[in-house]
């Protein structure tokens, strides 16, 4: 039941726009162990940029 409740969250999340910050680590470590990962704070500013303001779309690959 917890996994089906994660990903129903992760679901509203998107629907509203909201960044899923947990699932920006999870892909940072494993795509990308080496760079230093952004605090929830900057990670949110960072979307919140790609999505209102940013030029490529917020994508790293």
């Amino acid at each position: 039941m917890t996994d089906l409740f994660r990903k129903l969250r992760q679901a509203a999340h998107m629907m509203v726009g909201i960044p899923d910050y947990d699932a920006y680590l999870r892909h940072m470590a494993d795509h990308h162990p080496a760079q230093p990962v952004m605090d929830r704070t900057s990670f949110f500013r960072d979307r919140q940029q790609a999505r209102y303001g940013g030029r490529n779309g917020g994508r790293c690959c």
